[in-house]
């Protein structure tokens, strides 16, 4: 199954590690320097124009997690997770 995040993007549900609020996680020291790190490597994948409400953290292979920052809130992206999307 499926989680569709927005701009014609899909990850598999296996691989979601998480998703978080941005207002709610960016108070911790850890949680932004962890998302300024990924940036600098290069694994952070903006989806949409808008100011991002939340994140998720998904496998992105190798070890190495995929940050994808969404304006939807986590609520909805929970919602659409809970739906599965078969492909």
């Amino acid at each position: 199954m499926y989680l569709h995040l927005g701009q014609n993007v899909m990850v598999r549900n296996q691989d979601v590690i998480g998703i978080f609020d941005l207002d709610n996680t960016t108070w911790s020291f850890r949680t932004r320097r962890f998302l300024e790190r990924a940036e600098g490597e290069g694994r952070v994948i903006p989806l949409g124009d808008d100011l991002p409400r939340s994140f998720v953290l998904a496998d992105g292979g190798e070890g190495k997690p995929v940050i994808y920052l969404i304006p939807l809130s986590p609520a909805a992206l929970s919602a659409r997770a809970e739906r599965d999307l078969p492909i």
